[in-house]
């Protein structure tokens, strides 16, 4: 009988020890920069109750008719695996009611989320986002200071290349204007238009600039933009927020066409592009929400945030050369040979990560020479071996598995002791018998 291969499913990745490190890199630097800004971390639920998703992010968009994984058991209410980060972290802030703790709340997370898509280069149907949300500001600095926290992240990640597009999309006063003009020009092209923005046409047009479709993205670059319809705050706003990015010497684009894809955006919206990982350029996304909290069954309340695409953001760092904390390699391999030996080097190795190495120890039965090909394949730094003699004596020679050069240590308490002054002389260059 032939075996059966499973895989993972398709458009998911594992992450694997030796990718590890390059996901820990981005996860520090991330959550550094949101502690630094003042922000604490939540965590939500990997699925919420359907309905937070279709009343927030918009029962027209893309996420909703298209890719979102809902799923029920007898007798309950749908579920969906989350398609974004935002609505449960609001949810959580006011189903505990964090926003009676003072204003404004910052908090930040690193999930999965999950969108059926066509899986490609920066696009996958499992993904994970780092987010940060801040509710109850309402003012532009809190625009720019939310697009700063963005900018210092990818600085910090080493990443260049990218450029920073800003829009307003207004308040639902003047979108409301801007939604009867877009009507008014899309219903020119009723007989072009595919059935999805047929539909957004009469329920939310601005969805149809973000269609996918050549045809209706060809058709919405004559389309008028939100800038000619912003109300006189609107307006105020959104040149405020311009003067504090430059004065934060925070360079950026106003690009009208941006309208993100979820409905809850009010105001102010932004992207970080890069064009190093292909067509899935946009890196960060983020903006501005007054009204979700509210809808969401809280007191109305200011908010806005962003989220940053972790798998774009590797693939770009990755792309551009940028520099990835090191990969952990073994401090020192305690090789046995015999019984006796073996137990020692078991205390040894337990007193050497207490003190905080890395270190390790024959678990398998290895002859000699195949712990010392297996200590060199870990990338150990030192290595000791340790048999009869040494066991009778109370010494053993450790030896730099670089230089090859060794010295005699002695197998007691203060075994760690000795062997961490000799590691920190040779991490920091110093002679290796200085010590």
């Amino acid at each position: 009988m032939s075996q059966v291969s499973i895989k993972r499913p398709k458009g998911t990745q594992d992450m694997i020890p030796s990718a590890a490190y390059k996901w820990h890199t981005v996860e520090n630097i991330c959550k550094d920069a949101a502690k630094s800004f003042g922000y604490k971390e939540i965590r939500t639920p990997t699925f919420e109750d359907t309905g937070l998703f279709v009343r927030s992010v918009g029962d027209t968009t893309d996420v909703v008719q298209k890719e979102m994984y809902t799923v029920s058991s007898s007798g309950e209410a749908q579920f969906t695996l989350k398609p974004e980060g935002t609505a449960g972290a609001m949810r959580a802030v006011i189903e505990n009611g964090l926003l009676n703790e003072g204003i404004p709340q910052k908090v930040y997370y690193m999930t999965s989320c999950f969108r059926h898509e066509k899986p490609q280069a920066g696009r996958l149907r499992e993904f994970h986002q780092f987010g940060c949300e801040m509710l109850g500001a309402s003012g532009p600095a809190a625009d720019a200071d939310m697009i700063l926290l963005a900018k210092t992240i990818l600085d910090n990640a080493g990443v260049k290349n990218t450029e920073l597009f800003i829009n307003s999309i207004g308040c639902p006063e003047c979108r409301a204007k801007y939604t009867q003009a877009l009507k008014e020009y899309f219903s020119s092209y009723t007989d072009e238009l595919c059935g999805t923005c047929l539909t957004r046409l009469e329920k939310n047009p601005m969805r149809i600039l973000d269609c996918k479709s050549p045809i209706c993205s060809e058709i919405a670059k004559g389309a008028p933009e939100i800038l000619d319809y912003l109300c006189d705050d609107c307006k105020e706003h959104f040149t405020s927020l311009q003067r504090i990015l430059a004065e934060l010497d925070i360079e950026f684009t106003i690009n009208p066409r941006i309208v993100r894809g979820l409905d809850y955006y009010t105001k102010t919206v932004f992207e970080f592009v890069t064009t190093d990982i292909g067509a899935q350029g946009t890196i960060c996304g983020g903006g501005r929400y007054d009204g979700l909290v509210g809808e969401l069954g809280g007191a109305d309340t200011p908010a806005l945030g962003f989220a940053i695409g972790l798998e774009r953001l590797i693939l770009t760092m990755e792309n551009q050369g940028s520099e990835f904390i090191e990969e952990p390699t073994c401090d020192i391999y305690l090789a046995s040979i015999g019984d006796a030996a073996l137990v020692k080097t078991a205390s040894l190795a337990r007193d050497l990560r207490n003190c905080g190495f890395n270190a390790e120890y024959d678990l398998v039965g290895r002859s000699l020479k195949a712990q010392m090909k297996y200590a060199d394949k870990i990338g150990a730094k030192f290595s000791i071996v340790i048999g009869d003699d040494d066991l009778k004596n109370g010494y053993a020679k450790l030896k730099n598995m670089e230089t090859g050069e060794k010295e005699e240590l002695r197998l007691s308490e203060r075994f760690s002791e000795h062997f961490s002054d000799i590691l920190v002389a040779y991490m920091f260059g110093d002679s290796f018998y200085e010590n």
